[in-house]
């Protein structure tokens, strides 16, 4: 298939293999796993809410002989995710992979019992109403694809299991809306999986550890390539691998 990817110094022909957008793809893991996939062939659309910052990052990307075009892409905007949808399928006429990155912990700090109902939208309007919004736009072009597979961004500290542990690294991390918004992306994950375990597209979530990025002040251990690493693993399974797991670098982690 020839694809045109525009958006750089010259527009250029080339015969690609699969097409993969990866939101919030300007920086950090989502930066990350752009450049892997791109590394192993595969255009990539660089998914970003401010269109210099995505055109920075694709001409980066491209720089280095990667395939790479910037797509604005607010996931908190229907009509911005409706309009990106349209402009993959003018280009491309399917989506092989959709990586949902884009996150944030929101500005809330404080207690759960401090906790407003706004609060929780602000992380939520992202981590999983965002998820939908793009996975719902996606998915026609998704099913055009002979191995369609969605990776979503999920955290160990969205573990339900993990987090009931006394005696898990997590029992004492209690953070309301960002924690919360990763257990509900784990369960709209599953829910996609369950629904479409009878077609080629498998749907997983990806764990990526603690990695250093804006959301912990660049505190984590792990680097953003690091931390990519599982996300282009499920984004590149065979014919035989699973849908609807949770998965780190260490393997499955309950949900």
């Amino acid at each position: 298939m020839h694809a045109r990817i525009t958006g750089h110094r010259k527009e250029t022909d080339v015969t690609v293999e699969k097409i993969a957008l990866v939101t919030g793809a300007n920086k950090g893991i989502g930066f990350a796993a752009a450049r892997q996939l791109g590394e192993r062939g595969i255009a990539v659309l660089v998914g970003a809410r401010d269109e210099v910052l995505g055109k920075q990052a694709a001409d980066a990307l491209a720089a280095d002989g990667i395939t790479a075009a910037p797509l604005r892409l607010d996931v908190r905007d229907p009509a911005c995710v409706a309009d990106a949808a349209r402009e993959i399928e003018r280009r491309h006429g399917r989506l092989d992979i959709l990586v949902n990155n884009a996150g944030t912990a929101g500005s809330f700090t404080g207690a759960p019992s401090e906790a407003t109902a706004a609060d929780l939208r602000e992380v939520y309007e992202t981590n999983v109403l965002g998820v939908v919004t793009v996975t719902h736009a996606m998915l026609p072009l998704l099913r055009r694809s002979p191995a369609g597979r969605v990776v979503n961004l999920s955290s160990h500290v969205g573990s339900l299991t993990l987090n009931a542990d006394p005696g898990s690294p997590l029992a004492n991390v209690n953070m309301i809306a960002y924690q919360s918004s990763k257990t509900a992306l784990n369960a709209v994950t599953l829910a996609y999986a369950k629904e479409l375990r009878e077609t080629p597209v498998k749907v997983n979530a990806a764990l990526p550890g603690v990695v250093a990025t804006d959301i912990n002040h660049h505190r984590g251990r792990r680097t953003p390539a690091e931390g990519a690493a599982i996300v282009v693993r499920l984004a590149l399974l065979d014919d035989n691998g699973p849908s609807g797991t949770c998965l780190a670098d260490e393997g499955p982690v309950p949900w």
